[in-house]
């Protein structure tokens, strides 16, 4: 017995005795806590009775568990409104923002990679500005110009204003802006990992293909298009469940989904409401197993002939590099920089969304009161809110979305870059699979439904960290592991194991060989997967909407102000936003080299 024991004892001593198994155990445990424990909650909440809420009158308790929530949900009167319409709704703007993603992102790695077209490293920096923006900024720009007085209800726009120019009410709200706008904020995805392998094409390939006198047209439909497919799957991946989570586009562009749906039941239909976050997870479980079931079932494309060389560039011709260039420079213009123009008038207008002074060119009543008025009860004083220079509410959240986002981005970016290391040495490994998958999870989880999830697991009478910056900051964690996990996973296995084995020969301790060796080489991506939480963490709403109130972040402080109808005091938040993302991911560039677009055409 003794003897067994010792054995154990002995074989599990050796086993942790290597860095990469020990970090797979403990993480692996670590991770499966924060994500099932919260899946957990949210499954257990379907099935309570909420008092004050429709499954209690229908029930007649105030307390216990049924299965009144599924059935009024899924068979009830209001199913189609609260379910159905919703749901089908949501899988349109999925599948109508992988489309647009996947043909304007797709279609501009192709011009900057394969073809002579001109401006490339300014077109390819000012391209991702969309995804680096706050998620809603392309949908208050829409709203800024074709909403109007007659067909919205609302002050008139851009167009409106100076055109008389009335846009119809779908292109103004519902489906068609809202897929538009999302497809325009996640294209950056299809632009950087299809522009990847477009960049990296193996010569070969499409020269074998030259060289047997294949059609151009064919060989791209037969060669080049299925080498592409790997990251056509991974956009429709990261974009399908994104989209799906959406909370603030449909918001502020008038579509009733899964998401806004959830927003609004949550009082009365407590219960229903976590049903509607379970099926915004399902859909997102179901993304990774059919992206599973592809790698395994994907083809391998390999050649016979052709010489191995440099990827020729097409030839758009002396006028068609320019017109593609120009084309892409005034898309990229309304996408990238309006945004901030737009947003920096608003706060000068008396009366934010009226552009009327631009027809009849007076600008006397431009005005800087919601910067500097400094009184809340004077005449003028701006409904007992200081103006954005001195409002304490405004620069007390811009310090609490700095302190987040620095702590989810350290925290996320270390245990990524750790995973990566640990699972690119035991990667044949079947747990290191599952702490690889458990690390990815969340991130195909909708936002609003992860963050319903973590509500109600820390918001009770146990464990109530509702309205904390530690709440927030364990929430962008574990939503945001997947960036420098996948950043740091994708670098580490680039690298030699002899590159470690001659420091490990040597004696070097674990900690000296990675501050020493792997992190200087991988330093660009590693980095990145450090700058993209913080990115993220800056401008995100959905996920923290629901776990702090007004006055915590800058983006649900947004919110209260766009519900107060201070227009110009979410324009000025926006403006801040933006503009803070834009200085990191610089300074960052500047400092390290590391950049979204690196490796691209940027």
């Amino acid at each position: 017995m003794f003897s067994r024991q010792a054995r154990l004892w002995n074989r599990l001593t050796f086993v942790l005795a290597k860095p990469q198994n020990t970090i797979l155990l403990l993480f692996g445990i670590l991770l499966t806590f924060t994500t099932v424990a919260p899946v957990v909650a949210i499954v257990k909440d379907t099935f309570a009775i909420h008092p004050g809420t429709i499954d209690a009158h229908l029930t007649g308790k105030t307390q216990g568990f049924s299965m009144v929530n599924y059935v009024d949900l899924f068979t009830g009167k209001q199913a189609v409104n609260n379910l159905w319409r919703p749901l089908w709704t949501t899988l349109q703007l999925a599948v109508g923002t992988c489309l647009i993603a996947i043909l304007y992102g797709g279609s501009f790695a192709f011009l900057v990679t394969r073809t002579n077209m001109k401006f490339k490293k300014y077109l390819s920096s000012i391209f991702i500005f969309p995804f680096i923006m706050p998620q809603w900024t392309l949908a208050v720009v829409w709203q800024n110009v074709f909403d109007s007085n007659a067909v919205v209800g609302t002050s008139n726009g851009l167009l409106a204003s100076l055109f008389g120019i009335y846009a119809p009410k779908w292109w103004c709200q519902g489906l068609v802006p809202s897929a538009i706008v999302l497809g325009l904020h996640y294209a950056p995805f299809a632009y950087i990992l299809i522009g990847s392998i477009f960049r990296n094409m193996d010569a070969n390939l499409e020269e074998a293909a030259a060289i047997l006198d294949t059609p151009r047209l064919k060989t791209m439909f037969r060669v080049t298009l299925p080498l592409v497919k790997p990251a056509i799957l991974s956009t429709i991946l990261l974009v399908f469940g994104s989209a799906m989570g959406s909370y603030p586009v449909p918001h502020y562009l008038g579509l009733t989904t899964l998401s806004t749906k959830y927003l609004s039941m949550n009082s009365k239909y407590t219960g229903e409401a976590s049903i509607l976050a379970i099926v915004m997870m399902v859909f997102g479980v179901a993304i990774l197993a059919m992206n599973q079931v592809s790698l395994k079932s994907r083809k391998n494309y390999t050649t016979v002939t052709g010489k191995a060389g440099q990827l020729s560039k097409i030839d758009l011709g002396k006028m068609g590099k320019y017109a593609a260039g120009i084309i892409f420079a005034v898309l990229t213009f309304f996408t990238g920089i309006f945004p901030i123009v737009s947003f920096a008038l608003e706060t000068f207008l008396p009366n934010p969304g009226d552009y009327s002074f631009l027809y009849t060119g007076d600008l006397s009543n431009l005005t800087a009161k919601w910067w500097l008025t400094n009184d809340t009860v004077a005449p003028g004083a701006l409904y007992g809110q200081q103006g954005i220079l001195y409002n304490s509410m405004i620069w007390k959240a811009f310090g609490g979305t700095l302190w987040v986002a620095g702590w989810c981005a350290l925290l996320s970016g270390t245990i990524g870059t750790l995973l990566g290391y640990a699972v690119s040495k035991r990667r044949r490994s079947k747990w290191a699979a599952y702490v690889n998958g458990m690390a990815f999870l969340p991130y195909l989880m909708p936002s609003i439904a992860v963050g319903a999830a973590l509500f109600i697991l820390f918001s009770n009478e146990r464990i109530n960290l509702f309205n904390t910056y530690t709440l927030l900051i364990i929430a962008g964690t574990i939503k945001y592991i997947p960036f420098a996990g996948k950043s740091a996973l994708n670098s580490m296995l680039q690298l030699s194991d002899e590159i470690e084995e001659a420091a490990l020969i040597q004696n070097v301790p674990w900690i000296k060989r990675m501050c020493c060796i792997i992190i200087p080489i991988q330093k660009t991506s590693i980095i990145s997967g450090f700058l993209l939480p913080f990115m993220t963490s800056l401008r995100e709403l959905s996920l923290f909407l629901l776990l702090c109130t007004q006055g915590f972040i800058l983006s649900t402080t947004l919110d209260y102000f766009d519900e107060m109808g201070l227009y110009a005091f979410s324009s000025a938040i926006n403006l801040i936003l933006i503009v803070t993302i834009l200085l990191s991911n610089g300074l960052v560039n500047k400092l390290t080299g590391a950049s979204l677009d690196a490796g691209v055409g940027g």
